[in-house]
């Protein structure tokens, strides 16, 4: 097999702006892997978070043809060999969306048919990016009936966290998500959460630090479902995050690829545990990756190709509140605007 890999700027629609910072673009890999004729395509977004970025993940993918073989077929072992080599989580999810793209591709079958799955999952929730009261209530109305259910960012670090929430919910009848992205202390999530619940939302998303001594305390003692994203990565850090956590959320981005997000969600079942996947800021090809295993979870937050200026790969239908993923072969979307190279 052949790879090729590249660079992408997605301009995103309105600065998107979470508790570490505001962003106008998103620079993400695009992966071409080709066998017996035919192409596959993946994408992921590095994040600095996670000590990734475009550049590293482009050394990483340079190198990385060596390691695929001739069966495009053989992903356990293309998975393996993988992860001799440590990090660059979206680098691999690049490569695992390429390969699944071109198996479906050569059988003739759209990724969620190839591994036996349903298409149609969970309505995705839109996300309310972090500003004043005011002005998050005034884009949640400016949604109003097209999406089935909210997901707001909190972590202002001013007091008016729980007023974020009373203003969306003065213009929303939906259900209600929360994500914090690991601003809170334990003390500020043992104040807040409690009135969250009273406005109704349904759960909280990562509101300590990854790895904070408190999680076991709060899971404890929170009066809503507690779910965490930036502490979950791979299958062995589930056992931990149970302790933690009553939800994991998932993200390729962060795992791998489509095979290592499956992993997650059986073990996370195993323990009892809420299921949610998420994504980046990405476009359509890879939120129709995420979009091809939706089934398996209890909730979905894939509207990563809806938050840009325009989607270069079109081809994942928001029906009816779920972003359903394309009945055409592999991942199903085309590209139809050239990436920043």
């Amino acid at each position: 097999m052949e790879l090729e890999a590249r660079t992408a700027t997605l301009r995103m629609a309105e600065t998107f702006v979470i508790s570490r910072g505001a962003s106008d673009e998103a620079e993400v890999v695009v992966v071409e892997i080709r066998h017996d004729g035919v192409a596959g395509y993946g994408e992921a977004n590095p994040i600095e978070r996670y000590d990734e970025s475009a550049a590293t993940a482009l050394v990483f993918l340079q190198d990385a043809e060596g390691l695929l073989g001739d069966d495009p077929f053989a992903l356990e072992a293309i998975g393996e060999r993988l992860k001799e080599r440590p990090g660059e989580h979206a680098a691999k999810a690049a490569i695992d969306g390429a390969l699944h793209d071109l198996c479906g591709k050569l059988a003739g079958l759209p990724v969620w048919k190839l591994l036996g799955l349903r298409r149609v999952g969970p309505p995705t929730s839109w996300t309310i990016w972090l500003g004043d009261p005011d002005d998050m209530a005034r884009r949640a109305e400016n949604v109003r009936g097209r999406f089935k259910r909210l997901k707001l960012k909190l972590g202002g670090g001013d007091g008016l966290d729980v007023e974020r929430v009373r203003a969306v919910r003065g213009v929303s009848d939906v259900p209600l998500q929360v994500d914090v992205n690991e601003f809170w202390s334990l003390d500020e999530a043992l104040e807040a959460i409690p009135q969250l619940q009273e406005l109704g939302v349904e759960y909280c998303e990562q509101p300590l630090p990854a790895g904070d001594p408190g999680g076991p305390e709060l899971k404890r003692r929170s009066p809503l479902p507690i779910y965490v994203d930036e502490d979950l990565h791979m299958l062995e850090d589930v056992p931990a995050c149970a302790e933690r956590a009553h939800g994991l959320t998932v993200k390729l981005a962060k795992s791998g690829g489509i095979r290592e997000a499956v992993r997650i969600v059986h073990a996370g079942r195993a323990l009892g545990l809420g299921m949610m996947l998420g994504c980046m800021n990405e476009s359509g090809l890879a939120v129709s990756a995420g979009a091809q295993i939706a089934s398996l979870f209890d909730h979905v937050d894939l509207d990563g190709n809806l938050l840009l200026a325009e989607d270069p790969w079109p081809g994942v239908e928001l029906v009816d509140g779920v972003q359903l993923p394309p009945d055409a072969p592999g991942l199903g979307v085309r590209e139809a605007v050239s990436h920043t190279r």
